[in-house]
């Protein structure tokens, strides 16, 4: 560390704590990793594209950062004044289309498997892949400990300004970007005790995470932990329809989302209370221009669920929904602490699956961008060292996704926990006037099936199961 490109120093957020340790002491380098590709068509000016980057990196202090951890309690982030960021080419012409493929999966392997240096900025890879004459394979990979989810589209926006700027020769006015420091500073301002009773509240009663017995497979568990996502698209006319109920309700998508997933796990382990994690933006709303800060601001939140299987569909998820709300406004608490006031061990987690509803800024720039290159997203590869996850993506298709470690879940489960989500959702949408209890969304095997697991588990309700 050159004490003389040293911009500042300061703590680490409580998320990204969790992160670097985990990342430290985790036998595999894919660890909150994320790379997204984007397939480009036209003939784009590399040298403008190379200095777009580096123009973003300049501009954002989180992208000039390392981080330093060693012989001392409390790790820091550093940021540099200079951090230069290259572009990596890559020259397929002439290889057969499909040996490209295969070239571009088992690059994509590797990629994850490279080791990120913590200590050295910039966390961040850039790999540009030429398949023909007009098209490119972009490959943007960083660290999770500096950049969330909301952070992809403002970066994405202002690479595509500076980049059409240079183009023209000319030069690009963007607002004065704020420094990842204003969050820190907010965070140290908040007062963790306050937030104290609240969650000893919420989580009383919970002494272990809720088991995911009934749906892993033991005979998956001499293999490799791996992570494997599978996906499903609902069609225009479902989310439509999903949007319209979930408006006329007064409830938003993520409730609804959330009250599906409660009542899956509810039915799947045989319980009435659950509990799972909950992943937030965390951004405050009292925070300047918060909105357009790039940085890592999200945070992960348990959800106590107790199910009364009398009560009303509707009415419940209305209910769950202020819930829900309530814990939002909590939401800068750490895990680490929220664990500390519940009465689950430390050597246990708090949950082992979590519900992810992204919420992204829309850049209408970005979609209605024309300049010497066309581009479209093909693909976002992310893990985390949950086993279990449901993410959702509202588009105009809404996409439900659940990534998982195959080790303990075979592929099989995962499409039914997918076909259950559906059918569910179409019952919510048709049938909220019902008690929760009388909701069927198996088939005749899978009741069957439950059947045995509630005389097991002495649990007096039919559920359905994917076993």
């Amino acid at each position: 560390m050159k004490a003389e490109n040293v911009e500042d120093i300061y703590e680490l957020t409580p998320v990204q704590k969790g992160m670097l340790f985990h990342c430290l002491y985790a036998s595999e380098s894919a660890l909150y990793f994320f790379h997204h590709t984007l397939t480009l068509h036209g003939h784009p000016n590399i040298e403008a594209f190379e200095q777009a980057w580096q123009q973003v990196v300049d501009r954002h202090t989180i992208l000039r950062t390392g981080f330093y951890w060693e012989d001392i309690d409390n790790p820091l982030q550093v940021v540099y004044k200079q951090v230069k960021i290259s572009l990596n080419q890559y020259d397929w012409r002439g290889v057969e289309t499909a040996e490209q493929q295969e070239r571009l999966k088992s690059f994509l392997e590797s990629d994850r498997q490279l080791y990120f240096d913590f200590s050295q900025p910039c966390l961040m890879r850039l790999s540009l892949i030429r398949l023909a004459g007009d098209r490119y394979e972009f490959i943007w990979s960083n660290h999770h400990i500096i950049i969330d989810g909301w952070t992809t589209p403002i970066i994405l926006e202002e690479c595509l300004k500076i980049y059409a700027a240079l183009c023209e020769f000319k030069k690009v006015n963007l607002a004065p970007a704020r420094p990842f420091r204003n969050y820190i500073d907010w965070l140290q301002q908040r007062d963790i005790a306050k937030t104290e009773s609240f969650w000893r509240q919420a989580l009383k009663g919970i002494k272990a995470p809720t088991p995911l017995t009934y749906i892993e497979n033991n005979q998956l568990s001499n293999q490799k932990q791996r992570y494997d996502e599978e996906r499903i698209k609902l069609s225009e006319a479902t989310t439509k329809t999903l949007l319209s109920f979930a408006k006329k309700n007064r409830l938003t998508l993520a409730t609804l989302v959330h009250g599906i997933w409660s009542i899956l796990l509810s039915r799947y382990t045989c319980r009435h209370n659950i509990i799972y994690g909950c992943t937030v933006t965390g951004r405050p709303v009292d925070l300047a221009e918060v909105e357009s800060m790039v940085g890592m601001f999200i945070n992960t939140l348990p959800i106590n669920v107790k199910l009364n299987p009398e009560q009303q569909l509707l009415s419940w998820l209305q209910d769950f929904q202020t819930q829900l709300v309530e814990a939002r406004h909590h939401e800068y608490t750490p895990l680490t602490q929220i664990q500390g006031w519940s009465e689950v061990p430390r050597n246990l987690p708090l949950f082992e699956t979590i519900v992810v509803v992204e919420n992204l800024p829309v850049s209408q720039f970005v979609r209605n961008w024309k300049g010497n290159i066309e581009f479209e997203p093909t693909g976002t590869y992310y893990r985390n060292n949950y086993p279990l996850n449901l993410v959702v993506y509202p588009e105009s298709e809404i996409i439900v996704a659940v990534s998982y470690d195959s080790s303990r879940f075979d592929i099989a489960t995962i499409i039914g926990i997918l076909t259950d989500f559906q059918i569910l959702l179409q019952a919510i949408i048709t049938n909220s006037h019902l008690p929760i209890n009388d909701l069927s969304f198996s088939t005749l095997q899978q009741q069957q099936i439950s059947s045995s697991l509630e005389k097991e588990a002495s649990f007096n309700w039919e559920f359905a199961s994917v076993l």
